[in-house]
């Protein structure tokens, strides 16, 4: 394994250039997967226009607006890990209106948002028609290896030492889920970028092989 430094413009110019060059005649549903202390949804926005200049349009869903009721996500309280890394998110319904009208046969009408957390109830976001070729970027934490059903992933990956430095001490409660996506999951195994991000100034392409 190597890490190889590169600067924040040129990740983004080298990711919408592979990206774009997938499958053009069809969908693609691509995750950005990071705890929230690397900042996903940065780079999932960076990347919206350039892919939109290189002919791919691009939509955003962010799984901040795919959280279950309060009444589910806080059953055991307000910081509990092992509910934030369970039951936080609804991923039934990211699968249902997003990622399986988004596949290769699903109906190309998703939903942008589901739930809105600040008042705890539906979105009533309007539904989406993507268009041919379209790219749907998902970004946030914990998103590999349950199984959605992406057909490219970037994870965002941060030492241990650079996750507890860089969270919050209000999310401090959730270090231990990360952990235990660490071990359990060990996304930069198989994503199929990954980016070291312990500071965000200066991002470095993990590469694997010779």
């Amino acid at each position: 394994m190597r890490v190889r430094p590169v600067s924040f413009p040129l990740l983004v110019e080298g990711l919408a250039d592979r990206l774009a060059s997938r499958e053009s005649d069809s969908r693609l549903r691509v995750a950005v997967d990071g705890a929230d202390a690397a900042d996903p949804g940065r780079l999932a926005d960076a990347l919206v226009d350039p892919l939109r200049v290189r002919g791919r349009p691009t939509v955003r869903v962010d799984t901040s607006d795919f959280l279950r009721p309060a009444s589910l996500r806080l059953e055991f309280g307000r910081t509990n890990p092992d509910s934030f890394y369970t039951g936080w998110f609804d991923e039934a319904g990211l699968i249902r209106e997003v990622l399986s009208p988004a596949g290769p046969d699903g109906s190309g009408r998703i939903l942008e948002r589901l739930w809105d957390a600040h008042i705890d109830r539906a979105a009533r976001a309007p539904y989406r028609e993507l268009p041919p070729g379209a790219i749907v970027l998902v970004s946030g934490p914990l998103l590999l290896g349950s199984g959605l059903p992406f057909d490219f992933s970037v994870h965002l990956e941060l030492t241990p030492a650079a996750l507890a430095r860089r969270t919050p001490d209000d999310l401090a409660w959730t270090l231990p889920a990360y952990r235990r996506y660490a071990d359990e999951v060990a996304p930069e195994t198989f994503a199929d970028v990954v980016v070291r991000l312990d500071d965000p100034r200066h991002p470095a392409l993990v590469v694997t092989g010779s």
